[in-house]
């Protein structure tokens, strides 16, 4: 079985009314966290409005990150590439690798929110095409290309070359992806990761049956080839001891988050406010199709095996951060979710379960191992005494940690 790996995506979602600069400590004692609690990737996004994504940069969050950590794979989820000079974009990454220990991950996207391009004087419909193009000429700044130019509608690059290339040898890459074609066919023309962000809603979910076949397709066009080990699946979810838990400790937080912001803020067609706290759990995590497991660790294990049914398979799950709890509850929410959901999907349990099995079903190799010690002690009479004494005449004894029977 094909191990799959779990990671962390924050864009971040945070509600407006708490202190900017203890939201930044919180998030980054989040990632630390996560990283004692062995999960592979943090990834955090690039927003310059709303209100509810405050993260700018994501390459200096990430560099805080990195600080404060030692194993987690640190991406940026993702760089807006059209706000930005792609020798810049380069320059920041190089440095992040660097800083980081050789972890970072380079993701970049389009530009998610209109108001941003707006504000930057951006035309949505050239977004796009200029990501495409950025990109193309990063990767070939990442590698370490001689020195080229390019002369774009956009930006100028003369006699272009970094002058310290990434830490890694092959600065992983990936791009973004929603419920269109465009992000899985990128991925394919430039042979490079997927970060499949739309899979957190319904209709994006449904979509990835579909997706995979979009950056094959492209691959095979543009003479490179595409891994499910670097497909990406953002799930969003809220764990605890019993579904009854994890209902009460998200419902409220959830309609807030839906209602202000994915309703009011962002009026996300099709979206429509939930009438109560129990509404919001039914029509996220109850109906048919749902993105979202607000539930139990065996919850989110059958969802996962059900992606991974549907899909064909892919490398890895990315959980997406939210505020729907309290700080403490989405802090137990992780742990359930390393402790339990993270060995339960990669089989790691599974030798534990069989030598379990293995030593009841074998009782009579073990009875005679216990008849064995006993055949020694009763040798020795001084030895066979103390045994009498102990066991107040006791006839046998169990062998070292086999099960006793019952009765």
């Amino acid at each position: 079985m094909k191990r799959v790996k779990f990671g962390a995506f924050l864009a971040p979602h945070h509600p407006i009314g708490e202190h900017p600069m203890l939201q930044f400590q919180r998030d980054v004692d989040l990632a630390a966290q996560l990283d004692r609690l062995g999960l592979d990737e943090f990834w955090c996004g690039e927003h310059h409005s709303t209100g509810w994504e405050v993260i700018a940069s994501p390459e200096m969050f990430l560099a805080a990150v990195a600080q404060r950590t030692q194993r987690i794979r640190l991406g940026t989820g993702v760089v807006s590439l059209p706000y930005h000079h792609p020798f810049n974009v380069a320059q920041r990454m190089v440095q992040l690798d660097h800083m980081s220990g050789g972890r970072a991950i380079f993701g970049s996207g389009p530009g998610a929110l209109p108001s941003d391009a707006y504000t930057l004087g951006i035309d949505p419909m050239v977004q796009r095409d200029r990501q495409d193009e950025a990109l193309g000429v990063i990767r070939r700044l990442l590698a370490g290309e001689e020195r080229f130019s390019h002369q774009s509608d956009w930006f100028t690059l003369n006699d272009a070359r970094l002058q310290l290339l990434p830490l890694q040898e092959e600065l992983p890459c990936a791009v973004a992806s929603m419920v269109s074609p465009s992000g899985m066919t990128l991925a394919g023309k430039h042979g490079v990761g997927v970060l499949s962000i739309g899979s957190a809603s319904t209709a994006g979910l449904q979509a990835l049956t579909t997706q995979w076949s979009f950056a094959e397709e492209a691959a095979e066009k543009a003479g490179n080839a595409v891994d499910r080990r670097n497909w990406r699946v953002v799930l969003s979810w809220h764990l605890a001891e019993s579904r009854e838990q994890a209902e009460r400790e998200a419902r409220d937080g959830l309609m807030r988050w839906h209602n202000e912001y994915t309703v009011g803020t962002l009026m996300r067609p099709g979206a429509e406010v939930f009438s109560s706290p129990a509404d919001a759990v039914h029509q996220t995590a109850r109906v048919d199709g749902s993105a979202a497991v607000i539930g139990t660790p065996d919850e989110l294990v059958a969802k996962i095996r059900e992606l991974q049914e549907l899909t064909g398979g892919f490398g890895t799950v990315i959980g997406f951060i939210h505020d729907w709890a309290n700080p403490e509850a989405t802090a137990r929410s992780w742990d359930l979710l390393a402790r339990y959901v993270v060995p339960e999907v990669n089989g790691f349990l599974d030798g534990y379960r069989e030598s379990q099995r293995h030593v009841i079903e074998n009782r009579d190799s073990f009875e005679r191992a216990g008849k064995a010690v006993l055949n020694k002690i009763m040798e020795n009479e001084r030895a066979a005494q103390a045994f009498g004494e102990e066991a107040n005449a006791q006839t046998s004894m169990p062998a070292h940690h086999a099960p006793k029977s019952g009765g």
